[in-house]
């Protein structure tokens, strides 16, 4: 029976979900969280490795002579040297779109908060402002309408074009920009950008959905921010280094953008002086949009079929075959 080593469960499951899915294929073995000095104690005797965030370098690699196979729990695998592993002959998995339908509700969760900032009223209803109106209703913050608005998605994969059809399910036009288009007849209000310039000017909503790659990093900076309408609002969940954290702070606080709204960041958790964090009209969550349950039911279960397929000699959702 081979050994697996869970490196970093926690964040998959805090303790509201089974490992049965994985007992049953090995000697199981789950860490809440590993530090770089302990991967090789901890892993020393695992076949199997699966790993969140805790990173798997190629001298790591080296140190695992037993290791025949690295799942990632989560979509995203540059925290494992994969191509260190592929000269081993070791295969790396990863867990695409489990979290489609979480990520995207998640959009529309920090877009209506920025539209109405209900938990600020909501505070200051509990602190005694509605008892202290003296008028039957009042609002803290500009509302804004979703409706006849343009929801501007970079990045059109499964993620972006969930959020597409939810824009729509609000009455917002689509203004998509993707490297390739595929055909998207179920669409009633959907047109394409020309190029990223296009697509910020003339979104009043922009949702970022795309890969980090050396062509999109800080892809929303000082120069692209110019194209923004002064009354947009910008949303990443996608990857943090994707903005210019500085400058889309900087068009905040001078009112060149009317809010955005982020759940991840350029390093996380992130130092006190990220500028985001106390930015004018930033909303920042904690790299949460993945985490519904029902989400991560879903993730545990596809990434234990890629452990029972690799053992079963079919390996399936291998990154760098």
């Amino acid at each position: 029976m081979v050994n697996i080593v869970i490196l970093d469960g926690y964040t998959l499951n805090p303790g509201d979900l089974s490992w049965s899915a994985f007992q049953g294929l090995g000697r199981l073995t789950v860490h809440d969280r590993t530090a770089a000095q302990e991967i090789i104690g901890r892993a020393k005797d695992a076949e199997i490795v699966l790993t969140n965030k805790t990173p798997l370098s190629a001298e790591t690699i080296a140190d695992l002579p037993k290791l025949r196979y690295i799942g990632v729990l989560a979509t995203g695998y540059n925290v494992v040297d994969a191509a260190a592993a592929k000269a081993r002959g070791i295969p790396v998995t990863n867990v695409p779109d489990y979290g489609t339908n979480s990520v995207a509700q998640f959009v529309f969760a920090l877009l209506l908060e920025l539209c109405h900032r209900v938990q600020r009223h909501a505070d200051d209803v509990a602190g005694g402002g509605w008892s202290r109106c003296p008028d039957f209703s009042y609002v803290l913050s500009p509302q804004t309408e979703l409706a006849g608005k343009t929801l501007g998605i970079v990045g059109f994969g499964a993620i972006g074009r969930q959020t597409a059809r939810i824009g729509e399910a609000f009455g917002m036009q689509i203004l998509a920009l993707a490297r390739s288009r595929k055909e998207t007849p179920e669409f009633e209000r959907l047109s394409w950008a020309r190029d990223l310039n296009d697509l910020l000017a003339r979104s009043d909503v922009v949702s970022l959905h795309c890969p980090l790659t050396p062509e999109t990093e800080r892809m929303i900076n000082g120069e692209t921010l110019k194209a923004m309408k002064p009354t947009a609002f910008l949303i990443n969940t996608s990857r943090g280094a994707l903005l210019d954290e500085q400058a889309v702070a900087d068009a905040l606080n001078e009112g060149r953008l009317a809010g955005a709204a982020a759940d991840v960041l350029s390093v996380e958790p992130p130092a006190g002086a990220n500028p985001l964090l106390s930015a004018r009209n930033c909303l920042i969550t904690p790299h949460m949009a993945w985490a519904s349950k029902e989400a991560r039911e879903r993730l545990m279960a596809e990434a234990a079929e890629n452990v029972r397929a690799f053992l079963a000699g079919t390996p399936r959702n291998v990154v760098n075959g």
